[in-house]
């Protein structure tokens, strides 16, 4: 007898006209694993400064911030402005920090656009929970470059992202990009 899955009796071996996208890396969050709220090693953001910049994915490092990828994108290209200290409320930066938050965010819209030349960005914070925080006690805001059509039905009816690039390639893109007037 072959080893072969026999459609009339075994319905897991027939094709039914579905793709599957499979994201295993997203089980944290339906086994209900958050990321730690404190700082040092559980905390993602000041974890990742620790690596080298592809383990880390780490973009561009500043001296008081820097940018790496987003674990778990929108759309390719979407970074991460992280100040190196463990602080939750932009209103707790230094002015220091909130001079080279704001120019690591120009220098990264610039990097992007010239690795792919986005249509549009959406740039923001979630500060707490409700805010929808997934890493709420480190400050991070969201650079996601956009383009025209770039959304459809995946993230709303299956909550799936289809992604056409690798983190690494992307993070790659833009630090190769990144403007030599921020180095």
């Amino acid at each position: 007898m072959s080893d072969a899955l026999e459609p009339d009796t075994d319905f897991a071996g027939v094709k039914d006209g579905f793709e599957r996208l499979w994201t295993p890396h997203r089980m944290a969050y339906v086994t209900g694993e958050r990321p730690s709220q404190d700082a040092g090693e559980g905390c993602p953001f000041c974890a990742a400064p620790g690596r080298d910049d592809e383990g880390g994915l780490i973009v561009h490092r500043g001296e008081l911030c820097y940018v790496v990828m987003n674990l778990f994108p929108y759309n390719p290209g979407h970074v991460l402005v992280c100040p190196y200290r463990h602080v939750s409320l932009y209103v707790d930066l230094t002015d220091d920090e909130t001079t080279e938050f704001t120019a690591l965010t120009k220098h990264a819209i610039a990097a992007i656009d010239e690795a792919s030349a986005p249509h549009g960005y959406n740039i923001g914070m979630n500060q707490g929970g409700v805010a929808g925080a997934g890493v709420q006690a480190h400050l991070h805001q969201h650079i996601v470059p956009r383009w025209g059509g770039d959304s459809n039905f995946l993230p709303v009816i299956a909550q799936t992202k289809a992604l056409p690039m690798l983190l690494e390639d992307v993070r790659s893109r833009i630090a190769a990009a990144w403007p030599t007037r921020a180095q």
